[in-house]
């Protein structure tokens, strides 16, 4: 058995000095345990013991398995263990999210990022917040612009957005507000202010104010141009009135409101692009409207010339496959009325006099040197407005004669290119612009009327072209070759009638026997052509579908009837109103025959006109061809024909006229009583 150890006891130090830094040892020790005791995790004792119900195997199972991690439900329904790699990828993840920084942005800039979807506002919502903001704007510029010159490019932001319906209130709202607040005169660029010029500050304001109407100005013309070439988006083309159609509204409008302003010519070129086409619709007839209204009201002159400068380049450009009515627009020029007379002349200088004093009005008392004074300053002011309108009429006229000279040109090259469809309009400006013409060029102008009654006569060739141009003849009217005739003839004794030119045939050596030759010998075909008393657009009714139903019915240009351009032309050979008295009696007779066998033709108006016509000629010239209606005694020698190729080829005197017996038994009454006055006319003499 073994002994036990002996025990053995502490020897405590001896007192001394020492005790006291024990004593304060202890105290810091004794301090540093309560600290560091509140600091102690109780838990982390219970966690250290060892868990009841678990076995060592079980617990060296789980640990080797998945290290001791948590299972995760799969989903499919089962519970795994997680791997490593994933939560490595998950906490590289978040580290990465961690420490992204600008260099990580800029990666995902360029990374395709889903846009969050912002919550849709209804387009009824949108419109009428639009309306509401166009308003607020409006009504600021209308009450004072110069304080809000920002607003212009406010007002045309609001029309950026992609609904069809505000694009077009904005259009509407801009052209309504420019309408109202356009000054009555041009607005120079800035680039023409002098640089180093001294300025007030209302002055300054006031230049601010214009250069920034004249920008927003000139951009919303640029967007009226941009939409009225576009063809819009496929659901504003479903709409009952497209956006093109707004922004050429709103272009004929400031073109007729503010013609004086900047950037005429932008809004002219609008139009005239809608003029080139062949199309004709709502659009087209504004355009033309708008222009013709600018002829009629333009005092001044230049926007006249701008605008048939353009038209004409843009005729020839296309050829001149232009619509007829493009045509008739320069016959609204205030020259045919102003170019010829003096009245302006004398309406500007009466209107320049100083008013007349009344008789109840008092005398105020002036010396003899006052009223001398007073009538020197009255007659200076009267010189300086004489020498003012004097000045601006000599501007006016040189541009009159500028679109003049542009005119006639026109008309003279479609005369050579012998475009049918223009024809009618043609030979019709021409009659209407007769006693603007200049003398020396009636020489031209014949030959080339010449040239077209030969072509006309001419049969019509059938080339390997022609199957090139059967989409513009289907649109084209008819060839109507005795209707070109007819024109011509009539344009020529126009031109003859107009500004004296009648007195000056002899020095011009101006011969109209071709013309009177042509008549004559086309009156028998005439008389049976079916379509004598109908115009040239009157032959079929126009299809309502197509744009023939938007041409206007009030313009008579080229619309008269084949029977009353046959009367024109007889009244000029048979009654010319310079010399009446000069006509040669072979001429009335050999017309007088042809008349009266193509009247047993022709229908009853037209039998009528004719047989009306022969009363005035007898009327007239009764003593001259008296002896064509006596059967006993004869005039002439020889046998009458009438397909003489001249018409003194005829022999008109060597017959007689019969033809009146066979029309007093005509089936209408009026034409019966037409020969009874011819007859009695003839007993008279």
């Amino acid at each position: 058995m073994a002994c036990r150890a002996p025990k053995r006891r502490r020897v405590s130090p001896p007192p001394g000095d020492d005790d006291g830094e024990s004593a304060g040892g202890n105290a810091k020790v004794q301090k540093q345990f309560f600290k560091s005791a509140a600091n102690w995790s109780l838990e982390q004792d219970y966690e250290s013991r060892p868990r009841k119900g678990k076995k060592k195997k079980d617990k060296k199972a789980n640990d080797e398995g998945n290290g001791g991690k948590l299972l995760v439900k799969t989903p499919s329904g089962t519970w795994a263990s997680r791997d490593d790699d994933d939560e490595v990828g998950s906490v590289a993840s978040d580290a990465s999210w961690l420490e992204s920084d600008g260099d990580n942005e800029a990666v995902s800039e360029e990374a395709p990022r889903p846009v969050p979807e912002q919550p849709k506002i209804p387009v009824r919502e949108q419109i009428r917040k639009a309306q509401e903001e166009l308003a607020q704007i409006a009504t600021k510029l209308n009450e004072d612009p110069e304080e809000h010159p920002g607003s212009f490019k406010a007002m045309a932001a609001v029309g950026d957005s992609s609904i069809v319906a505000i694009q077009k209130l904005c259009l509407v709202t801009q052209m309504a507000v420019y309408k109202d607040i356009i000054p009555g005169y041009r607005i120079r660029p800035a680039s023409e202010d002098p640089a180093k010029e001294k300025l007030s500050k209302d002055v300054k304001r006031v230049r601010t104010y214009e250069q920034s109407l004249v920008a927003g100005y000139h951009a919303y013309i640029k967007t009226l141009a941009r939409y009225a070439n576009g063809r819009g988006t496929p659901g504003d083309r479903k709409s009952s009135q497209p956006i093109s159609s707004v922004a050429i509204a709103c272009a004929c409008t400031l073109l007729n409101a503010v013609p004086h302003f900047n950037f005429r010519g932008d809004l002219i070129r609008i139009l005239v692009r809608k003029l080139s086409t062949r199309q004709i619709d709502a659009d087209f007839v504004k355009c033309r409207d708008a222009l013709e209204t600018l002829f009629r009201e333009d005092e001044e002159g230049r926007p006249s010339m701008e605008a048939t400068s353009l038209l004409t380049k843009m005729m020839r450009a296309k050829e001149y496959h232009v619509d007829e009515t493009v045509l008739n627009v320069f016959l609204h020029l205030r020259l045919l009325s102003e170019f010829s007379g003096k009245a302006s002349y004398d309406k500007v200088s009466r209107l320049d006099d100083a008013p007349v004093a009344k008789k109840n009005k008092e005398k105020v008392f002036r010396t003899k040197k006052e009223r001398k004074l007073l009538k020197e300053q009255k007659a200076a002011e009267k010189v300086m407005a004489h020498a003012d309108a004097s000045v601006s009429h000599e501007e006016r006229d040189q541009m009159q004669s500028e679109t003049l000279k542009m005119v006639f040109a026109t008309y003279f090259r479609i005369l050579k290119a012998r475009s049918p469809q223009l024809m009618g309009a043609v030979l019709e400006g021409l009659a209407k612009y007769a006693h603007l013409i200049n003398q020396q060029f009636f020489g031209d102008l014949l030959e080339a009327l010449k040239d077209l009654i030969r072509y006309s006569d001419s049969p019509e060739e059938d080339d390997g072209d022609d199957a090139e141009k059967e989409d513009d003849e289907d649109k084209s009217p008819a060839r109507d070759t005795s209707r070109e005739s007819l024109l011509c003839t009539v344009t020529a004794f126009a031109l003859l009638a107009g500004q004296d030119a009648h007195n000056a045939r002899s020095d011009l050596h101006l011969d109209l026997s071709f013309f009177i030759t042509n008549l004559h010998r086309s009156l028998l075909g005439l008389s049976v052509n079916p379509d004598l008393e109908l115009g040239a657009k009157s032959l079929h009714l126009a299809d309502p579908e197509s744009g023939e139903a938007n041409k206007r019915k009030d313009f008579k240009v080229n619309l008269q009837t084949t029977t009353v351009l046959l009367m024109r032309c007889l009244s000029g050979v048979l009654l010319p109103p310079w010399n009446i008295r000069s006509v040669p009696p072979l001429r009335l007779a050999a017309f007088t025959k042809q008349l009266m066998s193509a009247s047993l033709q022709m229908p009853e108006k037209s039998c009528q006109a004719v047989l009306g016509l022969l009363q005035d000629v007898l009327h007239t010239h009764g003593k001259k061809i008296n002896s064509l209606w006596n059967t006993e005694e004869r005039k002439g020698d020889g046998t009458y024909k009438p397909l003489s190729e001249t018409v003194e080829g005829t022999n008109p005197f060597t017959t007689t006229i019969w033809e009146g017996e066979v029309l007093r038994r005509h089936y209408c009454p009026k034409v019966k009583e037409e020969v009874k006055l011819m007859e009695k006319a003839l007993r008279t003499m």
